[in-house]
């Protein structure tokens, strides 16, 4: 599902916030000699923005719902990989103002090592389970493919059908695992393109902005060969290039010098040629209808239009708001753990089907129990517990790779001698 939920964003430096700068008058090169050049706005104290935090929270649990019910109206409510790009893009071009080449290692550090954790469990239980070079009509090309589980320049492969440990699990249970690795792909390629991109936004902002649009219109038009490796990468990035660039440029601050009646003007508008566009194109299921995840097209628009809905709001919060202080604990934990939710979730989700199945022999559960059962809510209430579990197993990772102190389970604790607000 190359193209489906595409769900984590990165892990970022806790003291990496949304610094708001005034881009340079040479931007808007028509006005240069007229106008007089513009102070840059004062930089902010260091420390976390929780709006950005919780757009982030609710991007990773809006994948994890999405991937158990597969509600093809959730992406037009929240369109999360959008939303998670645009993040990472507006990070990205904050840290920039160090040397790239030290930038795109320390990204690289923080993406890989959970990567290869979660490779060095899955691969050897495809292994076990039938999979290697004979799965692939070129052998050798099997091996040489291993090397995306090292560096994913490219989707790393798996088993699209394996055993079932004793038909425990169905025979995709590999390639449903491997869901979230596109996301890897077009993220390490947004890092080691993001200089480049960057120098452009500043040069021709708005053109820079719209190629990627113009690019997924292009390879979506019927008169390219979308089969093959490199598309697939194409595709994705086309997609969710816009949003990157949305992020460098509200990190750059040119979404600030746009008048402020401007952006809830055109927003609507682009939503609606997103829907058009959607609802236009042919349904590839009609038990599920229109699905935004199945045309790229349209997810590119709707996507481009959220996002900037959502940055042009951008409240900027160094604390919280008092009705969402109670969630703080919760978003902070999977802020903190971003990587390993996103990665192992449909790891989880996949467990709940050996988990529920044997109820059903049951008496007690299949005589009272059958609506619990059949339920959809019920692997989701099962996997939460089981992602917990994961972030416990293997969340440690994200501190090594960030040069932390390593932690089970980093949920946020309050000061000793505070005590709940009651208002």
């Amino acid at each position: 599902m190359s193209t489906s939920e595409r769900a984590a964003h990165g892990v970022q430096d806790p003291s990496e916030t949304l610094a708001l700068r005034i881009l340079v008058p040479s931007v808007f090169t028509e006005q240069r000699d007229t106008e007089p050049e513009e102070a840059p706005a004062p930089a902010r104290r260091p420390g976390r923005d929780r709006y950005l935090d919780l757009l982030r929270a609710l991007a990773l649990v809006r994948v994890v719902i999405y991937h158990n019910f597969s509600w093809t109206w959730l992406p037009i409510v929240f369109p999360s990989m959008g939303v998670m790009f645009a993040l990472a893009g507006s990070l990205m071009a904050r840290s920039l103002n160090r040397p790239a080449l030290n930038v795109i290692r320390g990204r690289l550090r923080r993406l890989l090592p959970p990567m290869w954790l979660f490779g060095a469990v899955v691969v050897p239980l495809m292994i076990l389970q039938g999979w290697g070079p004979h799965y692939n009509h070129h052998p050798h090309w099997w091996w040489a493919e291993m090397a995306f589980w090292v560096l994913p320049l490219s989707e790393p492969p798996f088993g699209a059908s394996l055993h079932t440990f004793g038909g425990h699990l169905p025979a995709s249970w590999a390639e449903q695992i491997s869901v979230p690795l596109w996301y890897l792909r077009a993220y390490l390629w947004y890092v080691l393109l993001s200089p480049l991109l960057l120098k452009a936004m500043r040069k021709l902002p708005w053109v820079t902005l719209l190629v990627p649009l113009a690019l997924a219109f292009f390879i979506n038009s019927g008169l390219v060969d979308q089969s093959g490796r490199l598309m697939e990468a194409a595709t994705d990035f086309t997609t969710f290039g816009s949003c990157w660039l949305l992020g460098m440029a509200h990190q750059e601050g040119l979404l600030r010098k746009i008048p402020q009646y401007i952006v809830p003007s055109v927003a609507p508008l682009i939503l609606m040629f997103g829907m058009w566009w959607l609802l236009r194109s042919p349904v590839d299921n009609p038990r599920i209808g229109h699905d935004l995840e199945a045309i790229p097209v349209a997810q590119a628009i709707w996507s481009f239009g959220a996002v900037l809905l959502l940055l042009h709001l951008s409240p900027s919060w160094e604390q919280w708001p008092k009705p969402l202080e109670r969630f703080n604990g919760v978003i902070s934990l999977l802020n903190s753990r971003a990587v390993t939710v996103y990665l192992w979730h449909s790891f989880a989700l996949v467990l709940t089907e050996p988990l529920i199945d044997p109820l059903w022999s049951n008496t007690f559960f299949y005589d009272h129990a059958q609506w619990l059962l059949s339920s959809q809510w019920t692997p989701l209430l099962l996997a939460a517990p089981l992602i917990c579990t994961a972030i416990i197993l293997f969340g440690w990772i994200e501190d090594v790779a960030a040069k932390r102190r390593p932690r089970l389970f980093p949920y946020p604790r309050r000061p000793k001698g505070r005590r709940r607000s009651r208002e």
